[in-house]
């Protein structure tokens, strides 16, 4: 009868043991700026989302991590904008996890000996290799120093590789393995057999590597900051040592690292490496992995972007009642070109496009304007245009859907584009004012 109770006992609480194994537990301060602690997991293609927590008014949240969570990398995110406002971690399945974020210390793991031992690993790295490059900044010549130094740094790689045996974070502390020199070094040959060795122990392939923010950290740093030297021809060379270095055969990891690094030269406005990136890697991956969205995004940065050339289109218009039949780039005769898409049915359009005709009335420029119609009706645009005479007039029909409108990326309409006289994107304005303000600019 006893056995049976037991039992019955066990049997009662299986279900509170499945339900939470383990928890992530921690503390946010000050309290008063969060309000939401969001559990995802990472996959090397997007966030999945697991759970959440409310932060309390002391600072605290737990979340129950079931037997359905299994060990991988996860995220927390506490603010929006997400990529600013979130952080990384291992969890294994076996420990419970607890850590305080603050705005002065930053993240902190006070349970969780996978988290706890990286943290402790990438500061004590970061340590030695300031003391290298304050031993290259002084220009020392002492090679016992140097030694000393680079025996540091091996003895301090090899200590956190058999403390993370049998660890999920052993991947890292091992992907992270440094290059140190057999010998002396000067700064020149260091800096250089650094960079040829910094993706050697990289294995683009492994999956935990894939699912963290570990690849995407390393490569940049390989692309930006690897040399002092950082002009178009480097950053070219450095892509393609990371296109060699990941292989043929990871399309989708390919793709991922890629377009972070297309990204990170369109947000610098490098449109010369940007479109490197997408004309030598990106659109072929876009098109083997069937990622319309990212070819498009692709399509419309290299059509629109300031400095790009506008990407040509057929115009036909009447001029003194005959008919032409032009394009884009055959326009001449003028210095610059202003390209507004709009519509017959946009109520901004009908506000802004009259109060722009007036503008330029008001001092004549040597200026010609291309007002795409994005339309679905083509006899109301024709009685519109009528009030606006002296701007070429080109018809497109199915409004958002048009191919010129979709090559160009207009989501919103007006849109304004200026142009040089061999149509290059040379301002996009956002509002009228704008616009004025960057027409005037010509003179």
């Amino acid at each position: 009868m006893k056995k049976l109770k037991i039992t019955v006992l066990l049997w009662a609480f299986l279900p509170c043991i499945l339900m939470a194994q383990h928890q992530i537990q921690g503390t946010f301060s000050p309290a008063e700026h969060y309000t939401y602690a969001i559990l995802y997991q990472s996959t090397p293609t997007a966030l999945h989302y697991v759970d959440r927590a409310k932060i309390g008014n002391d600072g605290h949240f737990e979340i129950a991590l079931d037997a359905s969570v299994e060990a991988g990398m996860y995220q927390i995110v506490y603010g929006i904008p997400q990529d600013e406002n979130s952080f990384d971690f291992i969890y294994d399945g076996k420990e419970d996890i607890r850590l305080t974020f603050s705005l002065e210390n930053g993240l902190e793991f006070k349970e969780s000996s996978e988290n706890k031992l990286w943290a402790s690993y990438t500061n004590s790295m970061e340590l030695v290799n300031m003391t290298i490059s304050n031993y290259y900044a002084q220009e020392s010549a002492d090679k016992k120093a140097f030694t000393d130094i680079f025996k540091t740094l091996k003895d301090t790689q090899i200590a956190f590789e058999e403390a993370s045996k049998d660890k999920m974070v052993s991947t890292f502390i091992q992907a992270n393995r440094p290059y140190i020199p057999s010998e002396y070094e000067t700064a020149e040959t260091y800096s250089n057999n650094l960079k040829s060795n910094f993706l050697k122990n990289v294995d683009f392939g492994n999956a935990l590597l894939q699912n963290s923010d570990f690849l995407i950290d390393r490569v940049i740093a390989y692309v930006f900051g690897i040399t002092s030297t950082n002009n178009n021809h480097h950053y070219k060379s450095n892509i393609d040592t990371v296109a060699k270095a990941i292989g043929n055969d990871k399309p989708f990891v390919s793709t991922v690292l890629l377009e972070h690094l297309w990204k990170k030269m369109v947000e610098i406005g490098n449109l010369e490496v940007a479109n490197y990136i997408s004309d030598t890697y990106l659109f072929k991956l876009a098109r083997d992995t069937n990622n319309k969205e990212l070819y498009q995004n692709l399509m419309v940065y290299k059509n629109s972007a300031v400095g790009a050339t506008a990407m040509d289109f057929p115009i036909v218009y009447e001029n003194e009642g005959k008919p032409v039949n032009t394009s884009l780039h055959q326009l001449s005769g003028s210095s610059h070109y202003l390209l507004v898409f709009w519509s017959s049915t946009c109520g901004h359009c009908l506000d802004e496009l009259p109060k722009l005709k007036s503008f330029l009335d008001e001092k004549p420029r040597d200026l010609k304007v291309v007002a795409f119609g994005l339309e679905n009706n083509k006899e109301h645009w024709k009685q519109t245009i009528t009030t606006l005479q002296g701007f070429i007039h080109v018809l497109g029909l199915e409004h958002w859907n048009n191919p010129v409108a979709m090559a160009y990326g207009i989501e919103s309409t007006p849109t304004y584009l200026i142009l040089d006289k061999d149509k290059k994107i040379i301002y996009k304005p956002n509002t009228l004012a704008e616009l004025k303000s960057d027409l005037n600019r010509l003179e």
